[in-house]
């Protein structure tokens, strides 16, 4: 692990330790440079980095700031989140209007006179192709899906039309890259990869997306509440 690396997941980690004497700002570039042990430039890419996952902020003069409402969610930070808006791009493959199979009726709570929008497209951030999504949304859902509006910002269409998400409920599963990947990806076949799918759930309750990913460049970092029943209940069998 490089020291910059090192360094950001440390200084995530004595942030997200912090439960009872709340931690809202962290020692300055010098005195982080003194305790590490390492040059200020490179204390400098590591709170850069910070800020790009909007874990804190600078204000000149006053020091480095922690965002505390981040410690509300679990996901602290993904490649794609860690990534800004004008380095990402979509391009749409296909896009259909069909009925929905009996599972997705079920799924988004549908009749079966009801119709899905399905639609495949591909990420690039800083244009190196990173990930297939194949995505189910229904129409009635989002009556108007096109190419402009699928290779922009989705969820931010979701959002502007009035829809309130309050959760995605996400499986992560390690793969290693088909052919049939490898073509779209324009990667090497056998590469490994991350196939994680998703549900968008508003605050309704109702699922509003139904997402299928392969990401050849995916990594994260969670904060996840230890789990005591689970150890009690397994250690009983």
């Amino acid at each position: 692990m490089k020291k910059q690396d090192f360094i950001s997941q440390d200084l995530l980690s004595k942030i997200y330790q912090c439960e009872g004497a709340t931690l809202t700002k962290l020692p300055s570039e010098r005195k982080l440079a003194e305790e590490y042990g390492v040059a200020r430039s490179t204390i400098r890419k590591s709170i850069e980095h910070l800020i790009s996952i909007g874990i804190i902020s600078v204000l000149p003069g006053s020091g480095i700031f922690i965002n505390e409402r981040v410690k509300n969610n679990p996901l602290i930070y993904n490649s794609v989140s860690k990534s800004r808006f004008d380095e990402m791009r979509y391009k749409l493959i296909t896009l259909h209007k069909t009925l929905a199979s009996a599972e997705q009726q079920i799924i988004f709570n549908l009749s079966g006179e009801a119709y899905v929008w399905q639609f495949c497209r591909l990420r690039f951030i800083a244009e190196r192709c990173v990930q297939i999504d194949n995505s189910t949304i229904p129409v009635n859902t989002l009556p108007v899906l096109n190419q402009k509006i699928i290779e922009s910002s989705l969820q931010k269409y979701i959002i502007d039309r009035g829809l309130s998400v309050s959760h995605n409920i996400t499986r992560y599963r390690a793969i290693i890259i088909s052919k049939q990947h490898a073509d779209l990806l324009k990667c090497r076949r056998g590469l490994p990869a991350m196939h994680i799918n998703s549900r968008g759930v508003l605050n309704t309750g109702e699922v509003c997306i139904l997402s299928d990913i392969i990401d050849i460049d995916y990594d994260c970092t969670f904060s996840i509440p230890f789990n005591h029943e689970n150890i009690l209940r397994r250690s009983s069998l």
